[in-house]
């Protein structure tokens, strides 16, 4: 009876991060899950790089795509469900999970406490994205591992995790060679019968389900990694130093967690005798901190699989601390941990970027009820960083639609700039060359784009009219975080860092708000920006200046 009581309140933890989560984190939690189950299933949506490449499983968006199939037999597949039902099932995966989490841990208060409580689990234990995928496979796979006795029952969630994401086996490489070491049987049974019995038969379903669905024998792991690690693809999307992990990384995943993982790791380096799994733990930790390292491109979600063996490593220090403190310090201890991870868990979740979640239902009625003039359907041109919305998966209408790509530099051209930021170096050039204005029933209907972007386009849309205003996120100016980061520095007596280089680009591409411009239809007065052009406004058709490119209609 107990276990089911805490197996309902951990699911009821997770099914409330559902509903309660509505923010933006990452492109890849619509475009690498929902986005191709969508095109599967329902004949549209839209494929990034990646799928085009072969370097991503469709073994995860199968997955999805038979509950999208299973609601559109049963005709229940609206927009609604099709957002609510795949959360549902990550939020069930990741449910069991954190109950195979206490388990493993010998059911200790602590561990449930700490399993329950971190703000990043819940900012993304619902997520349809691989790596919340991978770490509860990972920690089921940790749950069934041979800590005491012998087993190989984990080898099967470790193999599925290792074939969808290949850098997971950055961690299962130390305890596998662990497993080896402490085993019963000898090292060629276990290697030949059990490591790579059970590797071959994932593996083989695996490469067997991406051939069909790629149209071609491919390995998606040997893809991923000569694409993402070999030629250094990810470093196209941002760069760290290779000390980020260790300072800010893995401490913001854990956030007031650090601390007891800290304490967990002192006693554990001082008395690893007593702490015989947390010193494995540490040492796998340590391992896919320092390889992780040596790649450019950095994440957060990249070590949030290593966030179960840091709680681990906490819950087994702190339950032994427990025993020789009082219930003062007890009770301390619990609310400021829980009070601490609730702020950064309510904050991320219901304010930090949450215009694109707003956004969806907004374009998904556009979409649906919207007609022009001659009785045409929207077509919609997002204005933005690259992949700054979910897509079509959210709004379920074959619509057109378009948005700035951002393709790596693949052919390894030189002076290389992907669209994004062809048009953002100069916005009105980029529009005048590539969306035709006359007649102007040839302009897409609707743009999407931050605050930040209007003024600099203003003369373009004196065609629209402001349609919805959707608040995203704050974007601080840079004069006033450089002048704070120049007091600190001053109080310390340290050198001041440069904000301007690593902030300009936030700044100048993304806003406080998204707004939604819809264009005028015949006889609408446009009374937008109508004033900075009172004296100099031409025709639509002479908007273009001489000098542009010919215009060509490459919206649709």
């Amino acid at each position: 009876m107990r276990l089911l009581y805490v197996f309902g309140l951990i699911l009821a933890v997770r099914l409330a991060s559902v509903f309660v989560v509505k923010t933006y984190f990452v492109p890849d939690e619509y475009w690498q899950s929902l986005e191709v189950a969508h095109k599967l299933t329902f004949g549209y949506g839209y494929l990034t790089w990646e799928w085009v490449q072969g370097i991503r499983s469709y073994v995860y968006p199968l997955a999805i795509a038979a509950l999208y199939k299973l609601l559109a037999l049963l005709q229940l597949d609206s927009a609604q469900l099709l957002v609510l039902l795949p959360r549902l099932l990550q939020a069930l995966l990741t449910t069991y999970s954190d109950y195979r989490f206490y388990v493993w841990t010998g059911k200790r208060k602590w561990a449930l406490f700490l399993i329950l409580v971190p703000w990043f689990s819940f900012y993304t234990g619902s997520r349809t994205l691989a790596n919340t995928l991978e770490a509860s496979l990972i920690t089921i796979a940790l749950s069934y591992f041979p800590w005491h006795g012998e087993g190989t029952t984990y080898l099967w969630p470790a193999a599925i995790c290792c074939f969808l994401r290949p850098t997971a086996a950055i961690i299962w490489l130390p305890l596998a060679l662990y497993h080896l070491r402490k085993s019963r049987l000898s090292v060629l049974e276990l290697i030949l019968k059990r490591f790579f019995v059970i590797g071959l038969l994932v593996a083989g379903v695996g490469i067997a389900i991406d051939t069909y669905w790629h149209g071609q024998l491919i390995v998606t792991p040997w893809e991923f990694l000569k694409y993402n690690i070999f030629n250094n693809i990810g470093s196209f999307y941002g760069s760290h130093p290779w000390y980020w992990y260790f300072i800010s990384g893995l401490p913001t995943v854990l956030g007031i967690n650090t601390l007891p993982f800290i304490f967990g790791l002192v006693q554990t380096v001082r008395k690893s005798e007593k702490f015989p799994v947390s010193k494995q733990l540490l040492i796998a930790i340590l391992v896919s901190l320092l390889v992780l390292s040596t790649v450019e491109h950095k994440e957060l979600r990249f070590v949030s699989s290593l966030q179960p063996l840091c709680l681990y490593v906490a819950s087994d220090v702190l339950s032994r601390w427990s025993y020789n403190a009082s219930r003062t310090k007890l009770w301390l201890a619990a609310f400021f941990i829980l009070l601490l991870n609730a702020l950064p868990a309510w904050y991320f979740s219901t304010v930090h970027q949450k215009g694109p979640i707003e956004l969806m239902p907004k374009l998904r009625d556009i979409a649906h009820e919207y007609r022009d003039e001659r009785d045409h359907r929207a077509n919609i041109l997002f204005l933005m960083p690259c992949h700054s919305t979910p897509y079509y998966s959210h709004i379920h209408e074959n619509v057109t639609m378009r948005f700035l790509t951002c393709e790596p530099n693949l052919q390894q051209q030189e002076n290389f700039k992907d669209e994004a930021d062809r048009f953002y170096d100069a916005p009105m050039h980029w529009l005048r060359s590539h969306i035709p204005v006359h007649p102007r029933t040839s302009l897409p209907t609707h743009v999407v784009l931050f605050d930040s972007l209007s003024d600099k386009i203003s003369e373009f849309l004196t065609n629209y009219k402001l349609l919805h205003h959707i608040e995203h996120a704050e974007v601080n100016k840079l004069s006033d975080s450089q002048a704070l980061l120049n007091e600190w520095s001053s109080a310390l007596g340290t050198k001041p860092p440069n904000l301007t280089s690593l902030l300009q680009f936030v700044e100048s591409r993304i806003g406080k708000a998204i707004l939604v411009y819809q264009r005028l239809q015949s006889g609408e007065e446009n009374a937008f920006n109508r004033k900075d052009f009172q004296d100099t406004e031409q025709p639509a058709s002479a908007i273009e200046p001489e000098e542009a490119l010919p215009s060509q209609n490459l919206f649709n």
